[in-house]
């Protein structure tokens, strides 16, 4: 429970140092009019508020053989960002251990950290490996970091958890990392069909997304 609260703590204190509240600010309308506008990542971010604690708090409102929990993380810092992402994963465990008491506070933490914090993070940089190292386009996007970076994240998230003692109940190592495995695509193929939806229909909504890095083709000077 010691590493979870320092992870935790960490990851709040640098989201905090960037502002991320400024995100969901008001600004100006376009043309110079003085009428201020409301963000648009207002929509995603109560979605996820209303949704996600739901989703993991389910297996704790029924008895079921795998305790597994889809974890969104990824898609949530797609919608919002990292250092938005954090508060509201944040936000999201407590309202999923008011949804499901059973969970217990070391529980809710270790979710938090393994299935919230953790794989948001190592979405969040393999986002800037995919930004640094790849050729900018809209199927790499969705490819490289709607589905497969989803995968990878949870994953490796999934497998650091479970070595950090946050083992499935009367499951073995292997049976395990395969039902956490098979999880992580579940994943990463339904982040990766939300992430081509709001590509092409409502990017407002995904602070990741730009048009102009992403559709723009690249300008190559004559001669």
């Amino acid at each position: 429970m010691f590493l979870e609260t320092v992870i935790a703590l960490l990851a709040l204190s640098l989201s905090l140092l960037c502002r991320p509240w400024r995100m969901l600010g008001s600004r100006h309308g376009p043309g110079g009019m003085q009428q201020p506008v409301t963000s648009a990542l207002l929509t995603p971010l109560l979605a996820v508020l209303v949704l996600l604690p739901w989703i993991w708090a389910l297996p704790a409102l029924h008895q079921m053989p795998l305790q597994l929990r889809w974890s969104a993380a990824p898609l949530v810092v797609l919608l919002l960002g990292w250092p938005l992402a954090v508060p509201v994963l944040l936000a999201v465990s407590a309202i999923a251990f008011g949804l499901a008491p059973a969970l217990g506070l070391e529980e809710t933490l270790g979710m938090l950290v393994w299935q919230g914090l953790m794989p948001a993070t190592l979405a969040m940089l393999w986002g800037a490996a995919v930004r640094r190292w790849c050729w900018h386009n809209i199927f790499v996007f969705i490819l490289l970091r709607g589905f497969l970076g989803t995968v990878l994240s949870v994953f490796l998230a999934s497998l650091l958890g479970q070595w950090a003692g946050h083992v499935l109940p009367n499951v073995n190592d292997d049976l395990s990392r395969m039902a956490r495995w098979l999880m992580a695509w579940s994943d990463g193929i339904t982040t990766g069909m939300l992430t081509a939806v709001f590509v092409v229909f409502r990017p407002q909504w995904m602070a990741t997304w730009s048009d102009a890095i992403y559709l723009v083709p690249p300008h190559h000077p004559e001669g």
